[in-house]
């Protein structure tokens, strides 16, 4: 992690990518544990841990915010989803088709916050020419 107000917007994205790497596996491990009797699927939500700490900030600027951002309260962590329902006979919650996709969408998440890290040192490279 870089400690300066430049990398502000990559520490921030880099926690993202972090995350969405641990989804993606969790994903996975819900596809391959699909016909596992009792299985309940888990999942990970950076999303609501990101809002909630930039809500926790002060100011009005996301500029301003990702000054304020507290990186070490940047980390989700893994729930059980809908641990007490299950509309299989054999107990398990994981739908095959929903995983699939939860799985395409944060791949290409994924692709999304490298192409934004990408994008910052881009800017910054061409700034130090």
């Amino acid at each position: 992690m870089l400690s300066t107000d430049a990398f502000n917007y990559v520490n921030v994205l880099d926690k993202a990518a972090d995350a969405s790497w641990s989804r993606e596996n969790i994903l996975t491990n819900n596809i391959a544990n699909v016909n596992t009797p009792g299985y309940k699927r888990k999942d990970l939500n950076f999303e609501n841990t990101l809002k909630t700490e930039l809500d926790r900030c002060k100011h009005e600027s996301l500029d301003s915010k990702m000054k304020d951002v507290d990186l070490s309260r940047l980390n989700p962590s893994v729930y059980v989803d809908s641990s007490n329902y299950s509309y299989r006979l054999d107990g398990s919650n994981v739908d095959i088709d929903t995983e699939e996709v939860e799985l395409a969408s944060e791949q290409i998440r994924y692709q999304g916050i490298t192409a934004g890290i990408n994008g910052q040192f881009d800017r910054m490279r061409s700034v130090i020419k």
